[in-house]
């Protein structure tokens, strides 16, 4: 091996490691935010708007920076308040913020442990969107690995009722993210000729509308008067921990987009896979939480198939890329 293969494996994997530190610190500090006794804020919405804020923040600084040093850094302009971009954006703004908010939500009431069982049927709700919306049909291989997700899941719920930890609201929301992930993911696709295939310009849109959508439903939780009244709202140590999870929240978008970039949208799931089965083992012994045999087997089921349904999906766009190929040329 070469010293210019060694060192772009080097790379590849400070970029996997990356982006694994970077996701799983995200679900910690999100954990310890939302619901820990240190900082006890019964307030998830208004911890999820104020990361927006941060992204907002991140982004404008950047954009400002690419202005000031366009040598070193490149970020796309846009005109947010825009009405055609509104117009264009906001629909998928509204899925933005409804997935974020699940998402956190369902984090406030499950355990670690049990967030990636949780929020397993994304997949599933994939194929079911991907065909009701799009009208694309799903090989059989990939429906049997969503039917096994569903069994995984099913029996992860059940091992969590055992162990007397079940959140329903918090699985129901679970649930909510996932299908509303589902849907982003889909109206992601339709939307990015928009800002001319530019992920990070979406993210900005994403995150300043979701500033403002919102701010009616912290009003309507009463999430202003848990604020108001808090006791540890001038607290140095309160709001470093919350933009620590804003920055964190920021940075995960970058190191999945760059993780993609350096390997390919394959890796990055079977990544992703991995690090939630590195997630679940630490969340277990992090938080000294005692599992059963089977709660490990619904695990394993989950992960496994969500891989296997990863490289039959690869493998399917494969195959159709060269019949489209093959015809071109016919």
């Amino acid at each position: 091996m070469d010293v210019e293969n060694l060192s772009n494996y080097i790379y590849i994997a400070s970029v996997v490691a990356f982006y694994w530190v970077i996701s799983i610190l995200t679900v910690f500090v999100n954990k310890a935010l939302l619901s820990s006794e240190t900082v006890n804020l019964d307030a998830p919405l208004f911890v999820t708007w104020f990361q927006c804020i941060v992204s907002v923040v991140i982004c404008i600084t950047l954009s400002n920076l690419s202005i000031w040093f366009p040598q070193y850094l490149k970020f796309p302009n846009g005109d947010p308040f825009k009405r055609e971009t509104i117009k264009k954006i906001l629909p998928l703004s509204v899925l933005f913020t409804g997935m974020i908010a699940s998402n956190n939500l369902c984090l406030k009431y499950v355990g670690v442990a049990f967030y990636y069982v949780g929020r397993s049927l994304t997949t599933v709700f994939n194929v079911i969107f991907t065909y009701l919306i799009l009208g694309q049909k799903t090989s059989l291989k990939c429906i049997l690995c969503c039917g096994i997700i569903v069994t995984g899941f099913w029996l992860g719920v059940d091992q969590e009722n055992v162990a007397g930890s079940l959140s329903v609201l918090g699985t129901i929301l679970g649930v909510v993210g996932s299908l509303i992930l589902s849907l982003y993911s889909i109206h992601t696709k339709q939307v990015l000729p928009a800002v001319n295939q530019d992920i990070w310009l979406l993210s900005y849109y994403n995150n300043l509308y979701s500033v403002f959508l919102f701010i009616p439903l912290m009003l309507f939780n009463g999430e202003h008067l848990v604020v108001y009244n808090y006791d540890k709202l001038g607290e140095f140590f309160f709001w470093s921990a919350m933009v620590i999870g804003g920055i964190c929240g920021f940075a995960i978008g970058y190191a999945t987009a760059l993780q993609i970039k350096v390997t390919s949208p394959l890796t990055h799931n079977v990544s992703g896979t991995a690090k939630a089965c590195a997630q679940t083992v630490l969340a277990t012994y992090w938080f000294n939480e005692q599992r059963s045999f089977l709660w490990w087997i619904s695990n394993i089921i989950v992960l496994s198939s969500s891989a296997a349904y990863a490289r039959f999906r690869q493998l399917d766009l494969n195959t159709e890329y060269k019949v489209e190929r093959l015809q071109q040329k016919v």
